[in-house]
């Protein structure tokens, strides 16, 4: 038995150590919007956030979570209002959206470390994530969007 805080909240799961957080997150919590796309961190598919930073859920054992929170993209806003949401749906991002969650948490970790990127700083930042539909003009744009959407509130 394994304890994760996810979302916020304390989760005891029954997973082996080495079971990958994506598994116990999607097959075991029931939390399905973190994605399987690779299953060798090289998608970003399964993005998630691990005490802000962004890691592959698929890589990452469970074990190896700790005392760390875990955040899904549902632990983002149970209403789309997070700023990231909120972009991705004025400017229409996704065309399939099967990579979108973990676009989304790669932004969010970029603009919680970086409140105005450059071009240059959301390129390095997503480079990690793949989109098969080729949306990353959107993407960067939203991302922009998001950013002045941040800035509206400070």
């Amino acid at each position: 038995m394994l304890t994760i805080n996810v979302n916020g909240t304390d989760r005891t799961v029954d997973a082996e150590a080495d079971t990958p957080l994506l598994w116990v997150l999607r097959d075991i919590i029931g939390l399905t919007g973190t994605k399987y796309g690779c299953g060798a961190a090289l998608c970003g598919a399964c993005t998630v956030h691990l005490d802000g930073q962004p890691v592959r859920a698929c890589v990452t054992p469970a074990s190896a979570v700790g005392t760390a929170k875990v955040v899904t993209i549902e632990g983002l806003s149970s209403d789309r209002s997070h700023p990231v949401q909120r972009a991705w749906i004025e400017l229409d991002v996704p065309q399939c959206g099967y990579c979108q969650s973990g676009q989304i948490m790669s932004a969010t970790a970029l603009l919680a470390q970086t409140p105005k990127p450059t071009d240059a700083d959301i390129d390095a930042a997503m480079a990690g994530n793949l989109c098969r539909c080729g949306t990353y003009q959107r993407i960067r744009a939203a991302i922009h969007r998001a950013a002045e959407i941040m800035g509206e509130k400070s």
